[in-house]
C-alpha cells in the first residue's frame, strides 16, 4: 500500500501524545468495535493482515480523521459484505435506526464458541508461525537492502525504509507472507529478520537525530544482499 495509510517515518503529523491514565475505551461503540476483530476472523472473513488491507482501502480523508475503533467497523463491514454475510441495504436501514433511536439496546445475542474463541486470541494470541523446509538467505551481521519497489495491495514493507541499507540483527524463522495472505493468496512462509537501521541512513545526517537507531521487522522477499554498498539516504 502506498497512500496516506502508510504513515511510518512521515512528518508534518505533530508530536505523538502519550496519554496519562489513557482509557481503554472511550465510547461504549468502541467495545463493539473491538469484537469485529476476533468475530468475523472466526468467521472466515479475513485473517490479519486482509484485515489491514480491509484498513488500507479506506478513503484517505476519512482514515486520517476518524477514530481507531472505525477502521475496525469499516473494514469488518468490508468483509462482511464481500462474505454475501451483510447486506448494505439492511446495514444502512439499522444504521438509520439506531441514530433516531440510539438508547435502544442492541440485539441480545449469545454464543458461546465464539466467545471462547475471542478469550483465548486475546489471550494467547494466534500465531502466524508456519513451518518451512527453505533455508534461510542471510543471518545476522549481514548488510541488506529494501527493495526500492512500490507494491501494489497489501505489503508490510513501509516505504521510509525502501532502498534503504541496514544490518541483519535477529532470524526469526518462517511465518506467513503479508504480501501474499493479505491480498488473499496463500500462507507462502517466508523468513522474518530484525533489520537495524541507523537514523542517518533513514533520514540522512543532516536530518536524523543523534545516536537513533531503528529496528525493523523484514520478510525475506523484501531483501536483497548490499554487499560492499555503504547505506545512506541519497
Amino acid at each position: 500500500m502506498n497512500g496516506v495509510h502508510d504513515l511510518g517515518g512521515t512528518d508534518g503529523l505533530g508530536p505523538v501524545v502519550v496519554e496519562e491514565n489513557e482509557p481503554v475505551w472511550r465510547a461504549e461503540w468502541e467495545k463493539a468495535g473491538f469484537g469485529m476483530f476476533p468475530f468475523p476472523f472466526a468467521a472466515g472473513w479475513f485473517n490479519v493482515d486482509m484485515f489491514r488491507f480491509g484498513i488500507e482501502q479506506m478513503h484517505p480523508a476519512h482514515y486520517l480523521l476518524s477514530p481507531y475503533y472505525e477502521h475496525w467497523a469499516h473494514t469488518a463491514e468490508h468483509y462482511g459484505i464481500l462474505a454475501g454475510a451483510i447486506d448494505p441495504e439492511e446495514l444502512e436501514k439499522r444504521t438509520r435506526h439506531y441514530l433516531e433511536n440510539p438508547d435502544e439496546p442492541l440485539p441480545d445475542t449469545k454464543n458461546p464458541d465464539l466467545v471462547a474463541f475471542a478469550e483465548g486470541a486475546v489471550r494467547t494470541g494466534v500465531s502466524p508461525r508456519r513451518d518451512s523446509d527453505a533455508p534461510a538467505k542471510f543471518k545476522p551481521g549481514d548488510r541488506v537492502r529494501i527493495h526500492d519497489d512500490s507494491p501494489k495491495g497489501h505489503t508490510r514493507r513501509a516505504r521510509y525504509v525502501r532502498g534503504k541499507v541496514g544490518t541483519v540483527e535477529l532470524h526469526h524463522g518462517t511465518f506467513v507472507y503479508p504480501d501474499s495472505v493479505g491480498n488473499g493468496g496463500p500462507d507462502d512462509p517466508q523468513h522474518v529478520y530484525t533489520i537495524r537501521f541507523d537514523g542517518k541512513d533513514l533520514w540522512g545526517s543532516d536530518h536524523a537525530e543523534e545516536n537513533t537507531v531503528v529496528y525493523f521487522d523484514a520478510w525475506e522477499p523484501y531483501l536483497e544482499p548490499a554487499g560492499n554498498i555503504d547505506g545512506g539516504a541519497r
